[in-house]
Order: C-alpha cells, then structure tokens, then sequence
C-alpha cells in the first residue's frame, strides 16, 4: 500500500502530460529512456551523497537541505544535455515530458529505497512522499528542461540560461527540503499548482507550435515551388542569390541553390509529418530520406560557414531548424 501510494500518483501525472501532448513530439524511446536515466540518476546521487555523508563532517539534515539539491539536479539533468546535443526536443512540450520522465524515474527508486531503509508504515508519510516529493522531482527537472530548450530556440545564452535553470531548480528542491511549511499543505500546493502550470505552458506551446507550422510552411512551399518551376530569379530570394555572384564561384553559388532546395524538401516533409501525427494519422517514412541528408551535410561542406551565413536570410539553421529534420530519421 505505501509503495503504491508512493510511485502511483507521479507515473499517473506523467501519462497525463504525455496524453496532453496534440502534436506528439514525444518519442517513445526516448521517454523510455529518461525514465530509465531516472532510475539510473537515483542510485547514482544515493551513493555520491553516502560518500559525502562517510567521508565529510556533514549533518544528514545540512545534506539534505543544501547539499543533496545539487547533486541530485546535476546528475538528473545529465540525459537532458544529451537530448538536447541529439535534437530530440525542439519545443517546451517535448522538453517537459522528458524532464519529468526522469524525475519520475527517479522518485521511484528513492521512494523504494526509502522505505527499504525506514519502513515508515504511516500512510501520511507516503502520501507527502507520492504527491509530494515526487512531483518536487519531476517538476523540477521538467523546469530545468524548458529553461534550456527555451533558450536553444531563442538563441539565448546557453551558459547563462544553463546556471540560471540549475540555481532556479535548487532553489525549489531546497526550499522544499528544509518544509518551511507544513509537508501536508506543501504537497497540496504541489497538486494544485503543478498541473495548471503544465496545462498553461502546454497551451502557449501549442499555439506557438501551430503559428511556427503555419507561417514557415506557406512561405516555403511558395519558395519551394517557384525553384521547381524555374521562377527563382523572380523571387526576392531569387534576386539576393543573384546579387552573390560577383562573392562568391559559380559552383558555390550552384551548391547553395541546391542546398536551399534540399533543405525546403527536407523541412516541409518534416512539417507534414508534425501536422499528420497531430490529426492522428501515420508519419510517412521516404527511402529516400537518408540519401537527402548525407547530400545536404555535404553540401554544407562545401558551401562552408560563410556561406551558411550568407544563406541566413533565407534559410535559417537555428537549433529548432536543425531539431525539425530530426523528425525525418
């Protein structure tokens, strides 16, 4: 009954923002994965913080208060550099899900491993554990996520945006941890505020994530179209192409049309296959998908940084940009 009361309400809420996803941006394997890197984190902080205990003069409750905050929230968020250095999440939505994916992991094993170690049989113990402090961990890295993955898109400051996530996360964990307040009236904060948190930044998501579909995919299938139709030079992007021929080789100029039509192809099938999980429907997967983009990383290649540059009030390669055709592996 304590265990269940224990893992029972943080597995219920991750399905619930899992389920909350319309566009599905989550992939499974990778969620299965954060879940796992939580599992993994849990028992990584429990012997780093036994360590400390065994070789440093330090109280449990100063430990607890101060000093475990920062390793659990440092190895937690460990899986969240990966996805964001492999581009498995582009939007807050995604980033979420998977930040509390590996809270939730790892709520589970402390949770298991605290009651190995005390068999407290008090019910009330178990329900500030459950809908306390486990939603306290997968907040908490969810939080850290979405600060990051915030930046990345606006192209922010990583550096500063990364130590601005990790002091807002400690904090929280700190705070919580030293229960200032009631634990029974801490948790019930928890449950109310956690969810309208989620359900709004969920909603701001998805109407961004609908304008960026919206406003990107017009523009470049029009684009798109009028290379295909030989009506290039008409265009204004036709025109500042034309206008780099006295900077740059004829070849070059050559590889960077191409690389523009490539990378259209690429993005507006990237795009289709968002907007048809959305209304429920099967991605298309093309045999071809794999051969496009080793012809556009050569592309990139040649055309160098520079000419990357110069391509950038065409076409952008922000973090998003480069997420969105990972979508298409």
């Amino acid at each position: 009954m304590e265990l269940t009361v224990s893992i029972l309400p943080v597995l219920l809420f991750l399905l619930f923002l899992f389920l909350l996803d319309s566009f599905k941006l989550v992939q499974k394997k990778y969620l299965a994965f954060s879940v796992g890197w939580g599992i993994v984190s849990a028992g990584l902080a429990y012997y780093t913080n036994s360590f400390i205990i065994r070789f440093c003069p330090v109280p449990f409750e100063t430990l607890s208060r101060y000093v475990a905050p920062a390793t659990e929230e440092l190895i937690k968020s460990l899986f969240i550099f990966l996805i964001i250095f492999r581009k498995r999440a582009g939007f807050l939505t995604d980033a979420a899900i998977y930040g509390f994916a590996i809270g939730t992991g790892f709520a589970l094993v402390e949770n298991i491993l605290y009651l190995q170690n005390t068999g407290d049989p008090n019910l009330l113990t178990w329900i500030v554990r459950g809908f306390g402090t486990a939603l306290m961990h997968g907040g908490c890295t969810s939080l850290l996520a979405v600060i990051l993955i915030g930046a990345k898109s606006r192209e922010s400051s990583f550096l500063f945006n990364t130590a601005l996530a990790f002091s807002a996360v400690y904090c929280i964990h700190s705070v919580f941890n030293h229960f200032y307040i009631d634990p029974l009236f801490q948790t019930l904060g928890i449950i109310i505020v956690l969810p309208f948190i989620f359900v709004s930044v969920f909603r701001k998501n998805e109407i961004q994530l609908q304008n960026w579909l919206e406003i990107e995919f017009s523009s470049e299938i029009e684009l798109l179209n009028s290379m295909n139709k030989g009506q290039f030079l008409s265009t204004r992007a036709g025109k500042y192409m034309a206008s780099l021929k006295t900077r740059f080789p004829g070849e070059t100029i050559l590889d960077m049309y191409c690389y523009i039509q490539i990378y259209l192809e690429l993005s507006i099938k990237a795009k289709r296959n968002l907007m048809l999980k959305e209304n429920g429907f099967q991605p298309i997967q093309e045999q071809d998908i794999e051969k496009k983009f080793t012809e556009l990383r050569e592309l990139r290649k040649r055309i160098g940084k520079v000419g990357e540059i110069t391509l950038s009030p065409l076409i952008r390669m922000s973090y998003r940009d480069l997420w969105k055709l990972s979508l298409l592996k």
